[in-house]
Formats: structure tokens, sequence, C-alpha cells
């Protein structure tokens, strides 16, 4: 039998820029990526590098006829949708780009200068030559140290960025992202500025080094965004979602500080059918085990997060919770995403003390079950309500976890809030896997059973 094919056209993009033969930033970065977005990553290599975690080695220039031969490539025979530039490494190359400027369409411009371990990237003389290829930029991507070369201004606050912003758009450029990842302070602010106004992407700061390949990921992300016809703000700030994500959920290879994960996304895509699955299979074995003892009479939540979850909407949960019945206990529906506001939330929070933590189970708290907690394979933590700051709702989701991880010298297994016990309080298990968290909430159960 013979099938019939079934083409996809996703958008092409093409990166110009160098090679990194440790394949966390660069042309292996910018590949990575753009395929992760969903666009068919094409390149014209610059310069190929010798590197790793640990730095630059060396580098070579490829001849400026074989750099333009891979742009006609490309360009002759793709339609390009978007186009970025990496490392440039030289004046002579950065005005092949611009002389090619008419045919590269949605252009970012990453002006790439000193890779992150601190090794230089671009010839010095070539820094005034990039005047022309940002005047052709439909965004450009500067951190602050290479904003503050483009600008000739110290870029060391957000009102500085965006005067560097103004100055890099009435260069020429469309717009300028000037990134914050270099500015100090306890958030990244990153500015967006064009023609029209500023706009500011806020995220926490990751406590990491490895942050390899950051400006590459970003950059690439933001034109395959663009190539798929999103508005500029909008591809913009898909990046920089995804950068943190990246950042935090680094790739720890190498004996230098990591890569960022540049398929954070399509990894945390890919694991949506196994959590749920994952979830189903704890909510039988409970439902099996008949814990109603534990099950609140809001009904007990059970959730689990995706490997690299961020938000609610990336935790399954059993939709309308599992209650007690006559016969025992059943949920009332089935899991899916979304489906909990208070068990993700919860989960989210401890999360930021303990990444490996993926479920959880929402149970009801009585002395009885207070004690039983003494059972469990880990330390447990409490959290006073009464000392919730005004203002801050919803104490068990977030703040009571999050308190009593933080007052914790030791990962914990289990959070008690004293809400008010038996009725509004609750008692948060927490695990790694489904196994651990069935394990944990059934030695919690059998406990119970023995002291009844």
């Amino acid at each position: 039998m013979t099938r019939a094919d079934s083409p996809v056209t996703p958008p092409v993009v093409l990166t110009v820029a160098g090679s990194d033969s440790g394949g966390g930033a660069g042309i292996q970065a910018d590949l990575k990526t753009i395929e992760a977005c969903g666009g068919f990553g094409t390149s014209a290599i610059t310069s190929v590098t010798a590197q790793n975690t640990t730095g630059v080695q060396s580098q070579h220039l490829l001849p400026v006829g074989e750099i333009e031969a891979q742009i006609a490539a490309v360009v002759d025979d793709f339609d390009v949708a978007a186009v970025k530039t990496g490392m440039l490494a030289a004046s002579e190359v950065v005005d092949l780009v611009v002389d090619h400027a008419t045919d590269l369409p949605n252009l970012v411009v990453d002006p790439v200068m000193v890779a992150t371990s601190g090794d230089r990237l671009l010839a010095p003389e070539a820094e005034d030559a990039y005047e022309a290829l940002i005047a052709e930029a439909a965004v450009v991507t500067p951190n602050a140290d290479e904003a503050a070369v483009l600008t000739g201004h110290e870029v060391d606050d957000p009102e500085a960025a965006r005067r560097a912003g103004r100055d890099l758009v009435e260069m020429g450029a469309d717009s300028a992202l000037v990134k914050g990842g270099h500015v100090p302070g306890a958030a990244v602010v990153d500015t967006l500025v064009t023609g029209d106004g500023v706009t500011t992407f806020r995220h926490d700061r990751v406590d990491t080094e490895a942050t390899h390949g950051s400006g590459c990921t970003l950059s690439s992300a933001i034109a395959t965004r663009l190539a798929q016809g999103e508005a500029l703000s909008a591809a913009v700030g898909n990046g920089i979602d995804l950068l943190a994500s990246a950042v935090r959920y680094n790739v720890d290879v190498g004996d230098g500080p990591g890569a960022v994960h540049h398929l954070v996304e399509t990894r945390d895509d890919a694991a949506r059918g196994p959590t749920s699955e994952a979830v189903e299979r704890a909510v039988s074995a409970l439902v099996e085990a008949d814990v109603s003892p534990l099950v609140p009479d809001r009904g007990l939540t059970v959730a689990g997060a995706t490997p690299y979850a961020e938000t609610p909407d990336a935790v399954a949960a059993v939709e309308g919770r599992i209650a007690r019945t006559v016969d025992g206990v059943r949920p009332n529906r089935g899991v899916r995403f979304g489906a909990s506001t208070t068990g993700a939330r919860a989960l989210l929070a401890a999360r930021e003390h303990d990444p490996a933590l993926r479920f959880v189970a929402d149970c009801r708290l009585t002395g009885a079950v207070e004690a039983a907690l003494d059972s469990l394979d880990g330390p447990v933590a409490a959290y006073d309500p009464d000392e919730r700051p005004d203002g801050v709702a919803d104490a068990a989701a977030r703040w009571g976890v999050d308190r009593a991880f933080g007052a914790s010298n030791d990962p914990l297994v289990a959070v008690v809030g004293r809400e008010g016990v038996g009725i509004d309080g609750r008692a948060l298990l927490f695990g790694a896997t489904d196994d651990d968290l069935v394990s944990r909430v059934e030695t919690v159960h059998a406990a119970v059973d023995a002291e009844a």
C-alpha cells in the first residue's frame, strides 16, 4: 500500500549567526528554538567557534563570500518569513546583512558582542557598522551592556533602558527591546520601545548562572512568532515567557554554568498527557483504598503539575474534586487542566521551593489526621492563617504554603493549615510522583484507621 503524503508548511525563519560547538548558543540554539516555536529553521553560518560552557576557546570567521552564498541559497529557494541575526563578528559581515536587508523580512537584530562567559565575539571596529543594520531592524534586542555600547549611555535602571530604547528607535529601528537581565534588581524588567510608546515586561529573577544562549533563544523566539503573524508586543511577550522558563529549568550540562532549556515549552506540552494520566492513576488508587476519613466536606483535591508548570492551567486536577458517598469515595467528574485553583496554587507555591514536587492532595484536617502526619517519610510544617498580612488572599494556596516551605530547612512532604480543624482546615500532602503522593495519603489513612 502506498500512503498519501500530508505535508505541513511552517513559516521559514533564517538565522544569520555563529556556530557554538557547545550547543547552547548561536546557530544551534537558534535552530532548536525556531523548531520548538513552530517554524522551519534555516541558517547562514558566519563564524565557527570552539566553545563550551566554560568559554570560547577560538573562533574562525568564514569568508564573506561563503556567508553571502548561504544567504542567497536560502532566500532564493524558501519563502523566508523572518530573519534573526546573532554573532556577525566583523564589520564586513554586518555590511553584508545590510546589503541584503530588503530580502530579509521581520529582521530581528540581536547585537551579539560578548558571550555570556565574557569572551568578546565582535571586533571593536564593527560596533560602528551596527548603526546601519539597526536602521533596517524590525526589532533590535540588546542587553544592557550592548545598549550602552550602541547608544553611548549606561543602562543601569528601567528609565535608562527606556532612554536607550528611544535612542535605538531614533537610529531607525522599528522597535527596540532592551533586556533587563544585566540590570540589578529582584525582578527582570525588559523594555520594549516603539514609535508609539513603551511596554515593560516584568518577571522574577532566577537565581542561576546558567544563562548561556539566553539572547539567542529570545531573539529566535521573537522572530518565529513574527513569522507566524503575531503582533510585535505579543511576539515579544511570548518570547520572554519562553525564556523565563528556559532559564529557570536550565540544562545542567558541562563543567561551567549550564545552558538555557530551548525546548522547555515543547517538553512541557508533551508531558500534559502523561501528567493527566498520572492524576487519574492516583485518583483510582485512592478510590480503591476508600480514604473517606481524609476527604473534606468540600471534597478532596488531587492535582498534578507538568514538569515545568508555571501557571494553574498547567496543573491537572479532578474537576469537582473527590467526594464522600455512602459507598466510599468517588470523583465527581474527570481530570482536566485548570480544574483546580486552590490545589494548583498550593502546588505551584511549593514548587518555588522544591521544583521536583509535582503532585498534591488537599486533605481534611482533624486531630487524628494531624497526628497521623507524624508517620510520613519526611518533615511536616504548619502555617498560622492569623499571621497572614492584610490584602493577601487564598492563604493555603499561596501565602501559607510559601511561608511553611520558606521556614523549613528541609524539603517538606506535607503542610498543615489550621483555618479551622475539621471543616476549613487542610492537610496538604505533596509528592514528586503520583506513587509518592498515593503512598503518603495511604500512610496517613492507615494511621488514622489504626487510632480509630
